[in-house]
């Protein structure tokens, strides 16, 4: 049965490598819809370094294809994005890791919650597991209190978990006070006794009439380039950044790849197809685009590129770039074109994965498992830095368009 998600997945976390300024397109009821509200968010690279970018970004897949509630390790991310957000009035400010992965939202692994009017404690405890295994957990009390993102997106009793009692989680946040959960709602499913499901902030924003949409528009742009930042418009997309139409697929009916943002599409490398038609899924949390093994193998015997042991990624010559094709994602009868330039990682940022400063290293990595999992591909931050994303609850559809960068050679 199709499950598609029934809140905004806001999908905040982006892979790059430079403090970003995003800004949310809000559209309150009491505003224009030409209003914009900034909401500040920064890229926090965990102490261990770049190698493991490419075994996080499989290990989210795996457990994504797993299926589980609330199933992504967020602190098993080689970067996370980290935003400010007050609770209380008067609001106590607490930094929070921005998760996709996971739908709950909850303080109090560094800086204590502190009560205010608005505080109400519903007696109600919370758990949530993070990871497949569900050795990783944070538990508590559930608070409903006000929660403010910026002074256009403010939510009155957002449910807020105070967590008293965790394993590697806390150790993992690194001085972090928690994890701002913007996932499917679905998700929430029994993480909070005596509740079904836990109205997340996205939903909240849109039943308390701030946005007038359950839309969410996305504008990333590639971390080579002179603009290395983004937008996040609520509510719709801003057209100023796009250079064509919004063409839109409705989410899959394939499991697990319907939970999340899926969508059906095939990949070819030049005129030959490497994936036919199948199920994955649209999700910043991934940095690099990932395709099942059996893809994989199709693609690094095209390029000739062979595997790089000191960053786990593939690796082609000068030469061999020179040949490269291009890449084509088919989906909702429509063809997105990602160049040469756009499938390899930014060479001015070669040091950063622990690789050499002449050497070109490609962005597409393996899912760990053949096709036919019913999660077989995931167009992460590398596709998404090149085409603009619209994730639409309202009508369970996922839209692209391309953009200035499409194109672009900055890499």
């Amino acid at each position: 049965m199709m499950v598609p998600p029934r809140s905004l997945s806001s999908l905040l976390a982006l892979p790059a490598l430079a403090f970003f300024l995003l800004s949310a397109n809000a559209l309150p009821h009491a505003r224009a819809a030409s209003s914009t509200a900034p909401l500040k968010l920064a890229v926090r690279i965990n102490s261990y370094g770049f190698k493991n970018i490419v075994a996080a970004d499989r290990a989210r897949i795996q457990a994504l294809q797993a299926g589980g509630s609330s199933s992504v390790d967020a602190t098993n991310a080689v970067t996370g994005y980290t935003t400010d957000i007050g609770v209380g009035s008067p609001a106590t400010n607490y930094t929070l890791l921005v998760d996709t992965g996971s739908s709950n939202t909850w303080i109090g692994a560094n800086k204590p919650y502190q009560q205010t009017k608005t505080s109400h404690d519903t007696g109600n405890q919370f758990y949530v597991p993070y990871g497949s295994d569900g050795q990783d957990y944070v538990s508590g009390e559930e608070y409903t209190d006000t929660v403010t993102l910026n002074s256009d997106l403010v939510i009155s009793n957002q449910s807020i978990g105070v967590g008293s009692a965790s394993s590697s989680v806390t150790s993992g946040l690194d001085g972090l006070d928690g994890i701002l959960g913007v996932g499917p709602v679905d998700l929430t499913q029994d993480t909070v006794n005596n509740t079904y499901e836990v109205a997340t902030v996205t939903d909240n924003l849109y039943t308390q009439k701030t946005i007038s949409s359950e839309v969410l528009g996305v504008f990333f742009a590639p971390a080579s380039s002179d603009d290395s930042g983004g937008e996040l418009t609520f509510g719709g997309y801003d057209a100023s950044k796009i250079t064509g139409d919004i063409n839109y697929v409705s989410i899959t009916s394939t499991s697990p790849a319907n939970t999340y943002w899926g969508i059906d599409q095939s990949i070819s490398y030049g005129d030959t197809v490497i994936l036919a038609e199948t199920a994955g899924i649209v999700d910043t949390g991934t940095t690099f685009i990932l395709i099942a093994s059996d893809a994989f193998d199709k693609y690094q015997s095209a390029t000739g590129a062979t595997f790089d042991e000191s960053t786990e990624m593939l690796k082609i010559s000068s030469d061999q770039y020179d040949q490269l094709s291009s890449l084509y994602f088919t989906t909702g009868g429509v063809t997105y074109e990602l160049t040469p330039n756009a499938q390899i990682w930014p060479r001015s940022l070669n040091t950063d994965i622990r690789g050499t400063t002449d050497s070109i290293y490609l962005i597409i990595g393996s899912t760990g498992s053949s096709s036919g999992s019913g999660l077989d591909f995931v167009n992460g931050y590398c596709f998404l830095e090149r085409f603009y994303s619209v994730y639409d609850t309202t009508n369970s559809r996922v839209g692209f368009a391309t953009t200035a960068y499409t194109d672009a050679t900055t890499n």
